[in-house]
């Protein structure tokens, strides 16, 4: 197999035995001993010998994905790579957050780059399908994507057949569970806690709580959770036809989601996905060779309105449905919707089909060059639908007629790349050199319909929007008001490469990239160089005669890149006057400008650094790499404040060039492969990620208070000096004893039993100007470990993963308006007279213990057992006389267990915006899934 035939983003094992490297059709019992294994990875635009990589790479086999109950491929690799940082969402379908060695921008994504085409979302994706990944982490690998990679990008190859016809069939069936759910009061509790609010507030008992009149006990997160299915089930053919390689595939998964369905209209949080794929190359002639990559999918997926912080606040003393009436209870004197009933009556689904096709065509001429081009176009078209009825558990005067709103999505991509690649070897010097053309174009389109009084049945066929009334249709224009926008990106770009090595032992890579986005108005095009170099020391004549190492590599590596992808709103920048403009006695329709919009706005660039060491011992048994990475992000867009400016909207958010921080750390990763005696093996991995990021400056020296907030208090602060995301508010040095001790504090209004706030300033007044950083969201290390081990028929595999460092906001637990319940740690824990705690508040609706402070900044360190699997192949003799190559059946847990100490479902927290990562508002949990499966090979 030649480098010049490998696709796009793959990790191949090639064995040589001697001058034979057809592996496949040699017998086993005739390999020499002696095999060298040499890994061939795929780069952008093209591949190389791992051992001649000199920047840093981090890959995935097939084997990493396979059998594992995600939907999303990336979920699989969660703890199995140093440098990333994988944050699941516990949604189903929902895709995870990927953070490549910190923090690069405040906006747009990491990209996935499948067979060619590029993207930021592989929902779609069969894992199965999946060959291998690559994942480039320094900016001298990325950069040969420009402006396409500033977040990081993952490089995906899918299967490809060759040979006889091989038939695969996996199947899996589990069930998930939502696991560490918080403990919350009783209603005798809620009662207890509310009684002694009441004293703490007004000193009186009058309005408290009896217990007679209040029978229920109602468990709220037992109404809204349920145990759930996950099935998936594909079958997969691949081989050859004469000249014609060819691999087809077709699944299904189905994932209930845990949230209950059934009542009511609700839809719950399913999701399900069909998809099918087919990849074809031929071979015209020993120098043409066409191919077609191609997969269609279509995906399902119940968006329930997720009642999970109403199941946190609602008091347990209510009733889900009001014995009296049959209808569902209304909680008479409480802003809090009853949770199961918000459940059941809000529905909404999107449903998306997504075709993708890759056609590619490589020509090989004048021996040693080869041209190849590929156009790759991505259409999808997901239409919504949100129905809320007219909702039966709020009072008569504040029901609503029911409403409907329909979204069409209309969105196509395409990318058209053009390389030319020249590759001579003179002598001992080895030279590839690559030039190419490449061409991207985003457009999305929304239709939006709203009406009002539409009646529902059940069927999505009634969801009739023309039977309603009050139509309101917007299509073709911008608004933001409606969450309606219209876009169209183009990036067009030239880039260049050389790679180099003289007899393999020293190491040189050039590239360069010159980009042109729609996207800025200013210097539209940008440059981007990188280099990096290498020294195999293993291949010096000193180290021929060691027996230690088979691999002794340096690196290191610069690079640059940049971000265009960022939203720009230079028309929302005016409002509609209230009462119109007057000219003598007559008012007319007017509208003002009342924003700073900066229309100069321009690339965000990332500068990085990268020194590594890879080591291969004892006859490639032991492999270990090590990195130091230093990352520079600067011109980062996002608000900032502008507090001096009077008269503006957006004084406190004005959006510009606002931001540069750093990323900084190192990263191991340490595997271990053995052959214990013919039927006994055994494998470990580790890997280790330390990252320290700060806001290294700010537009004017400002800051930008921000992020969810309470009673306009914000809890994120962008400073200079600080972590992004990093959280800011009053630190709280204990609990006020007495009243005496309160009215010394300067704290104005305190007593015994608040919250005791330091004074940072010394000025012997608390204020705002006593506020604090309190933590970042951001771990200081990641990690993951695990062990494989196959004994004669039997295997089993265990992987670990955990974060330290980090902290969690508990926004579930601040937010509070009133008569909210409590959680049973509170109750346990709270002051309730002098000595009795000095961590947790007495129960108040006082506004001041719900201020940003240090009591909602928890630690979100854990460790988990992310995976747990047992397998059994079938004898060889066995499985042969059922005609069948291959069986393999096991039994697998993921996320079983997981040892923090956060008071919530999980510590890991998932939310889109970056400067919120780690606030708890409302997240969906994480569940464990247990499954049984089967892998059939004939």
């Amino acid at each position: 197999m030649k480098q010049t035939n490998l696709k796009y983003s793959c990790l191949i094992a090639v064995l040589y035995f001697g001058m034979n490297v057809n592996g496949q059709t040699t017998p086993q019992d005739t390999l020499p001993k002696e095999q060298k294994i040499e890994e061939v990875v795929m780069i952008g635009y093209g591949s190389q010998k791992k051992e001649n990589i000199t920047g840093s790479i981090g890959l995935v086999s097939a084997k990493d994905l396979a059998d594992k109950p995600n939907s999303n491929p990336m979920s699989s690799i969660q703890g199995k790579l140093a440098g990333v940082n994988i944050t699941n969402t516990g949604t189903p379908g929902g895709s995870p957050r990927v953070d490549i060695r910190g923090v690069g921008s405040l906006s747009g994504n990491t990209v996935f780059i499948v067979d060619g085409m590029i993207t930021t979302d592989i929902s779609y994706l069969n894992p199965q399908d999946i060959e291998s990944m690559s994942i480039l982490k320094d900016p001298s690998s990325l950069a040969i994507f420009g402006a396409q990679a500033a977040n990081g990008a993952v490089l995906i190859k899918t299967k490809t057949g060759k040979g006889k016809p091989v038939f695969n069939l996996n199947s899996y069936l589990g069930f998930k569970t939502v696991t560490n759910v918080p403990k919350m009061v009783n209603s005798d509790q809620y009662i207890e806690l509310y009684n002694e609010k009441l004293i703490n507030d007004n000193g009186s008992s009058a309005g408290s709580l009896n217990r007679a009149n209040f029978p229920a006990d109602t468990k709220w997160f037992d109404e809204i959770f349920r145990t759930s299915v996950i099935n998936s089930n594909d079958f997969s053919a691949m081989g050859s036809l004469g000249k014609l390689n060819y691999y087809a595939s077709i699944g299904y998964l189905k994932d209930e989601g845990n949230l209950a369905a059934g009542s009511g209209i609700n839809s719950g949080s399913g999701f399900n996905r069909f998809n099918t794929k087919l990849n074809l190359s031929y071979k015209i002639t020993d120098n043409i060779t066409i191919g077609d990559n191609f997969s269609f999918s279509k995906t399902r997926t119940d968006v329930a309105q997720n009642p999970l912080i109403d199941a946190y606040t609602a008091p347990p003393i209510f009733s889900v449905i009001n014995p009296a009436t049959g209808d569902y209870q209304f909680f008479n004197g409480y802003s809090i919707p009853n949770p199961r009933a918000k459940l059941d009556q809000y529905r909404s689904q999107v449903r998306q089909e997504r075709l993708l096709n890759n056609i590619w065509g490589e020509l090989k001429f004048l021996q040693d060059f080869t041209f190849r081009i590929s156009y790759s176009s991505d259409n999808y078209r997901p239409t919504q639908y949100e129905y809320t009825p007219k909702l039966t558990y709020v009072p008569v005067a504040n029901q609503a007629p029911s409403t409907l709103i329909t979204r069409d999505f209309k969105n196509s991509n395409y990318v058209w790349d053009n390389t030319i690649t020249w590759k001579k070897s003179l002598g001992n010097h080895n030279l590839e050199v690559l030039a190419g053309f490449s061409r991207t174009r985003t457009t999305l389109s929304q239709e939006y319909w709203s009406a009002r009084n539409v009646n529902y049945d059940g069927t999505n066929g009634s969801l009739n929007i023309s039977s309603g009334t009050d139509l309101v249709h917007v299509e073709g224009v911008d608004r933001p008001d409606l969450g309606v926008d219209q876009d169209q990106q183009r990036i067009e770009s030239f880039f260049g490469r050389i790679n180099y090595d003289y007899k393999g032992k020293y190491l040189l890579n050039a590239s360069i990239r010159r980009d042109a986005s729609s996207q800025i108005s200013v210097d539209r095009s940008k440059t981007f160089p990188a280099v990096s170099a290498g020294w195999v020391i293993s291949k010096e004549d000193f180290m021929s005669e060691q027996n230690v190492f088979n691999l002794l590599k340096l690196r290191a590596s610069y690079g640059e890149l940049g971000n265009p992808n960022i939203t720009r709103n230079f028309n929302a920048n005016t409002t509609i006057i209230g009462g119109g403009a007057y000219f003598g006695n007559s008012g007319y329709p007017a509208v003002t400008i009342d924003k700073f919009i900066d229309p100069t706005i321009g690339w965000e660039t990332t500068t990085g650094r990268d020194v590594g060491l890879e080591m291969a011992l004892f006859n490639n048994k032991l492999k270990i790499d090590a990195a130091y990475y230093d990352k520079d992000s600067k011109n980062v867009v996002y608000g900032v404040n502008q507090g001096t400016v009077s008269g503006a909207s957006n004084w406190n958010n004005f959006v510009t060039n606002a931001y540069s921080f750093n990323n900084r750390g190192f990263e191991v990763s340490v595997n271990y492969n053995t052959n214990i005696n013919d039927n006994v093996s055994l494998g470990l991995y580790g890997n280790f990620t330390s990252l320290k990021n700060e806001i290294t400056s700010v537009y004017g020296g400002s800051y930008l208070e921000t992020g969810a907030s309470l009673f306009g208090n914000s809890i994120v602060r962008l400073q200079t000096g600080q972590a992004v995301g990093s959280y800011y508010g009053y630190d709280v040095a204990g609990v006020f004893q007495t009243d005496a001790e309160a009215a010394a504090s300067g704290q104005a209004g305190a007593k015994a039993g608040w919250f005791r706030f330091t004074d940072q300033d010394g000025n012997g007044v608390i204020d705002s100007r006593d506020k604090t950083f309190l933590g970042s969201p951001i771990p200081k290390g990641t990690y993951g470990f695990g062990v494989n081990l196959n004994v004669y028929s039997f295997d089993i595999a265990v992987d670990f993963q955990g974060v330290f460092g980090n902290k969690i906001y508990n926004y579930n637990r601040e937010r509070r308006f009133g008569n909210e319940t409590w959680d049973l740690d509170m109750y346990e824990n709270r002051w309730r007279g002098a000595g009795t705690s000095n961590t947790n508040a007495m129960i108040t609706s006082n506004q001041s213990i719900i201020l940003p402070n240090s009591f909602y900044v928890e630690d979100g360190s854990y460790i988990r057992i992310r995976n747990i699997q047992v397998g059994y192949n079938l004898p060889k003799s066995l499985a042969k006389s059922l005609s069948v190559t291959k069986l393999r059946l096991y039994l697998s847990a993921q996320n079983p267990w997981t040892s923090f100490k956060y008071n919530g479902f999980s510590p890991e927290i998932t939310n889109s915006d970056r400067v919120q990562m780690g606030i708890d508002n409302n997240i969906y949990p994480i569940s464990a899934i247990y499954t049984m499966g089967m892998n059939l090979t004939f």
